[in-house]
């Protein structure tokens, strides 16, 4: 604004965005290179948690099958197998879940789908780490 030069009563930014469903919330998401706040999904956090202690339960030998976990806990046998999966994640996309860091793909019904166990091929079908 120059001297003397009138103020707009209104100012108009265009900030492109959009709507995703992460988690069973909404969330905005900005387009590439836009800086954003780090935002932890806890639906993540929490199935993460789950598959390293069922992880942990099945290695102490508390259970001696994953049916009979499955059982215990209430849930099916199919559904925890593909949420113990997650203990193959490799260990940077395990901290970036923790961190709020995961890229827009990772998403709890993205990592519940398979993926390689080779960590080197896992940056592929979860994008870019931030």
């Amino acid at each position: 604004m120059t001297r003397g030069a009138p103020i707009p009563e209104t100012v108009t930014l265009h900030v492109p965005f959009r709507i995703v469903k992460r988690g069973g919330r909404k969330e905005m998401q900005m387009p590439e290179g836009a800086a954003h706040p780090r935002r932890t999904d806890n639906t993540l956090v929490k199935a993460l948690a789950r598959a390293f202690r069922w992880k942990r339960m099945l290695a102490s030998g508390e259970f001696a099958t994953i049916g009979e976990l499955a059982e215990r806990e209430g849930i099916a046998r199919s559904y925890m197998t593909r949420v113990l999966r997650l203990t193959l994640l490799a260990p940077d996309i395990v901290e970036a879940i923790l961190d709020g860091r995961q890229g827009p793909k990772v998403t709890l019904a993205r990592v519940l789908e398979p993926f390689p166990v080779e960590w080197a091929m896992q940056s592929g079908p979860f994008g870019q780490i931030g």
